[in-house]
């Protein structure tokens, strides 16, 4: 059975239990490799639709939920999760879909309630999708192939750089506000100095520096941005002290003409997710094919759509694996489970005390990016590894990943390729997770398996 990575690669593997200490210290560096992720779709969702005070309370609740969707992911449940440290959060995948849904609401009359109380509705109801389609991923095995998984994987890295990029360039409101700004000196410096300083702990033989490479680099990178005097500490004024998750605080509603994009993308996200856990199970050396691998992906897939479900009870958006926690994995070398649990407490610490996510995103984006850009560029080299592993690629499986990496890298270079087609079709084919994901999956399905 193929293993899919060296153990002697890892510090721990995936059923060790480091001292408390160490996983905290290690869960630490998850945390600080998702915490702007898991909050920045609720900024953007919140900015577009006009939820002004709303925004804070939704923001807590998202980390509380990745939080409980963490423990379950990594404890596993019974069926529900994978066993393995896959960290969950709120999905940048829905985007495109939930500010669809919400305009559809605002443009007939509602109001922030009501635009929450239609989102999470149609999110409870559309995570069933990928709860069902969980318990036929063996059937479906023969679609969803390494070809597959891996180029999805690829294109989930290479979407995320963008981000990690523009971050290390100042952030995308600096780029969209004050472009003159953008990539300066001083943002570009104080990125590299962050990818630097990760890169030299992370060469070290001694396991424990290996472990603080992400956190060294921040910190190094925090302390001289606070130095610099553009550390933004407003972010830590103005909050409630608690927040308490309430179950369906806006209502529950629903409307089918939202739920159609927000069906599909849950569709999307098994795919997404299935090559996620695939990454995960590679880089913590455990199988990458065979019976115990496909009960975990089954586990995890499942795992996505009941957290996805709990999310919408609790007032946030739809959850899913996050890929930049591969990365983590690979630059420390720690892949054990446990460190999840303690990663889950950390996260609801954090949704039910606000002033400390203030904290957090109080650091400068040079700084995350400088950080996140290698791992980013490493879960699309996972992507590549679950190509690797199929062997010699045959002229079949080189067309599905030319052609889906063609289309998604393309549209995401050149998003106004479809500004003449309906503005459903654009924010739903304009991700490269998406069109490309999709690509491969047809082009699995009708490329004949043998030559004439």
């Amino acid at each position: 059975m193929e293993q899919g990575n060296d153990k002697l690669e890892l510090v721990y593997g995936v059923e060790d239990k480091p001292s408390p200490l160490k996983s905290a210290y290690a869960a630490l560096q998850h945390l600080l490799a998702i915490i702007v992720g898991i909050i920045t779709p609720t900024l953007i969702i919140g900015g577009a639709l006009g939820l002004g005070e709303r925004i804070p309370y939704l923001i807590s609740m998202s980390l509380i939920v990745s939080g409980v969707a963490t423990f379950i992911q990594t404890k596993r449940i019974g069926p529900i999760g994978s066993g393995l440290l896959s960290v969950q959060g709120t999905s940048f995948a829905f985007l495109g879909a939930i500010l669809t849904a919400g305009f559809i609401v605002k443009g007939q009359g509602g109001g922030p309630d009501e635009i929450l109380a239609t989102i999470f509705g149609i999110s409870f109801v559309g995570a069933f999708i990928e709860i069902v389609l969980s318990r036929f991923l063996h059937i479906l095995k023969g679609i969803i192939t390494p070809v597959v998984t891996g180029t999805v994987v690829m294109l989930i890295g290479l979407s995320l750089v963008k981000a990690g990029i523009t971050d290390m360039g100042g952030g995308k409101w600096l780029l969209d506000n004050k472009p003159e700004l953008f990539g300066s000196a001083q943002n570009l410096g104080l990125g590299v100095l962050v990818l630097v300083v990760v890169l030299v702990l992370n060469r070290s033989k001694n396991p424990m520096i290996r472990m603080s490479s992400i956190v060294g680099g921040i910190m190094v990178g925090y302390l001289v941005a606070w130095y610099m005097g553009i550390v933004n500490f407003g972010y830590m004024t103005g909050l409630p002290f608690v927040n308490i998750p309430i179950p369906f605080n806006y209502g529950f509603a629903f409307n089918w003409t939202a739920f159609i994009g927000v069906a599909f993308i849950y569709l999307i996200t098994t795919i997404e997710s299935t090559g996620d856990l695939t990454a995960t199970s590679m880089l913590s050396g455990e199988p990458v094919e065979g019976e115990i691998y496909m009960e975990r992906i089954k586990g995890g897939v499942l795992g996505d759509g009941v957290n996805s479900a709990i999310a919408a009870v609790f007032n946030t958006f739809p959850n899913t694996t996050f890929s930049q926690n591969n990365g983590v994995i690979q630059m420390t070398g720690v892949a054990s489970r446990f460190v999840g649990m303690y990663l889950a407490v950390f996260l609801v610490i954090l949704g039910l005390f606000p002033v400390i996510g203030g904290f957090f995103r109080s650091l400068p984006n040079p700084v995350l990016g400088g950080a996140t850009i290698v791992m980013f560029g490493t879960v699309a080299a996972a992507g590549v590894n679950i190509i690797a592993s199929m062997g010699r690629l045959g002229r079949r499986e080189m067309l599905i990943v030319a052609v889906a990496l063609g289309i998604g890298i393309g549209l995401a270079f050149v998003p106004e390729v479809l500004s003449q087609t309906p503005k459903a079709i654009q924010q739903i084919f304009g991700s490269a997770i998406t069109s490309g994901g999709l690509a491969a999956l047809i082009l699995n399905l009708v490329l004949p398996k043998t030559e004439s």
